[in-house]
């Protein structure tokens, strides 16, 4: 239950900044500390994780509980199966979830908690490799483990030292730096990352290549170089890209037109039923290939600041086409 306070105004603005401030310093120094022993432990337990045939297992009660659940789902989406079992369960039957070849990280800042410490002689008489992380290297857990890591800081961020801050924020630090150096280790790619978040936008991101947004076949716009502008207009109208590709009579591109180019054509004051497309039409147009993701066709059209590509194949010739719009209803942008 929140305590009272006498009254709202009691309180300024500047004291609740003040203190927010101190706060994120109690922590940046923390984890200053922690990075100042990271060494060959930490290269220890990350070799135990690789020479593994199993998963990691992360456990821990409490906070240290919460923390090892997300610790889990990093090391998940970045190349290392892992999962979360909670220690009171493990105690109760799931610990059978844990295999001989699995790798037990275990979490709890005093190294005591009585959860936690009741697994060591299953697990120990299974043959898992256990990685402690505590706050305390003498502790019971420090000691029993294979391996420990020193999360220890020198203060919590909690004026009344009670609730966990820094050191939650420690442990957390030290978990996303073994998952990014087992990432680095695995030579884990960004399409690697997409194959685990396939729902996310990240994953549409990565994951969807020209082929799947661009418009193809009779959807294509295209005329020949010798087409007028009127017939150019035409195919634009039917196809509703804002654009189209020129072609010569064996499909190699030749250039585009769009929008922008019948707004400056119009301003020349043109024959639009007489003047071939070739004399007003862009040559060496911007293009991107087939086989490339549609985030690097995002990226192409906001450096150009363009709204649409013609996309070709190896030897150039017009294969289809994608806007701006064709991304936004994808969900690339």
């Amino acid at each position: 239950m929140a305590l009272p306070i006498s009254s709202p105004g009691d309180i300024s603005d500047a004291s609740l900044v003040a203190s927010a401030h101190h706060v994120l310093e109690i922590e940046r120094d923390a984890l200053a500390a922690v990075g100042e022993r990271i060494g060959d432990a930490f290269a220890t337990a990350c070799r135990v994780i690789l020479r593994s045939r199993g998963r990691v297992v992360a456990t821990g009660m409490g906070k240290s509980g919460h923390v090892a659940r997300k610790i889990a789902a990093t090391l998940a989406s970045t190349g290392t199966p892992a999962f979360f079992v909670h220690p009171g369960e493990a105690g109760h039957g799931d610990l059978g979830m844990i295999t001989a070849d699995d790798v037990v990280l275990a979490l709890s800042y005093s190294g005591e908690s009585e959860e936690v410490l009741m697994l060591l002689p299953a697990l120990k008489r299974q043959g898992n490799k256990v990685i402690a992380m505590t706050g305390h290297p003498r502790s019971t857990l420090a000691r029993e483990a294979d391996v420990h890591l020193d999360v220890s800081v020198p203060a919590e961020a909690c004026p009344l030292a009670l609730a966990p801050t820094s050191s939650t924020t420690a442990s957390l630090a030290m978990g996303d730096a073994l998952a990014v150096a087992l990432l680095d280790a695995r030579g884990f790619t960004a399409d690697d990352f997409a194959r685990s978040h396939p729902a996310g936008s990240l994953g549409r991101r990565l994951l969807l290549h020209i082929t799947d947004v661009m418009h193809s076949g009779d959807e294509l716009p295209s005329v020949r170089e010798d087409a007028s502008l009127s017939d150019a207009l035409m195919e634009m109208s039917r196809k509703r890209l804002g654009m189209t590709a020129v072609v010569d009579a064996g499909g190699t591109l030749q250039g585009v037109f769009t929008d922008g180019d019948l707004r400056r054509a119009l301003d020349s004051d043109i024959d639009v039923r007489h003047t071939r497309i070739a004399e007003i039409m862009t040559r060496n147009p911007r293009t991107i290939g087939a086989g490339q993701m549609a985030a690097e066709a995002a990226r192409l059209m906001e450096t150009m600041k363009i709204t649409g590509l013609i996309v070709v194949d190896a030897e150039g010739h017009a294969v289809g086409a994608l806007n701006i719009h064709d991304l936004l209803q994808a969900k690339v942008v």
